[in-house]
């Protein structure tokens, strides 16, 4: 796992040239979802809510791989299967994990698109 990239380079030069110039809307979307999506799973962790932390989970890898940021998609694949088994007690080393991934995601799309504006 710790072998994936931050950003699949080749995924989001494909959907640069698929969505032209609604690019730079899909990644601040894609960022903004995602600060929304680690808020809920905080929140689902602290209600002990395992299935609203699941399906959190499960929703975050999906836009992060087709994103193109595969290391947060498969943290994301792991803390969903925390939830699905219910070891919430699991959780929080995990989305520590995450957190620190967004950032290093977040910073490398924000480089990306201020290189792309260029």
């Amino acid at each position: 796992m710790a072998d994936l990239p931050h950003l699949d380079e080749e995924a989001l030069a494909e959907l640069q040239d698929v969505m032209e110039d609604e690019f730079a809307t899909l990644i601040h979307t894609y960022l903004n979802d995602s600060k929304e999506r680690i808020a809920s799973l905080k929140s689902a962790m602290k209600h002990r809510d395992a299935d609203a932390f699941a399906k959190t989970a499960h929703s975050f890898k999906g836009s992060s791989i087709n994103i193109g940021a595969p290391h947060l998609g498969e943290l994301c694949r792991q803390i969903e299967k925390v939830g699905l088994e219910e070891r919430l007690n699991d959780a929080p080393t995990l989305l520590s994990a995450i957190e620190a991934e967004f950032q290093q995601v977040t910073a490398a799309l924000e480089t990306l698109m201020a290189g792309s504006a260029e």
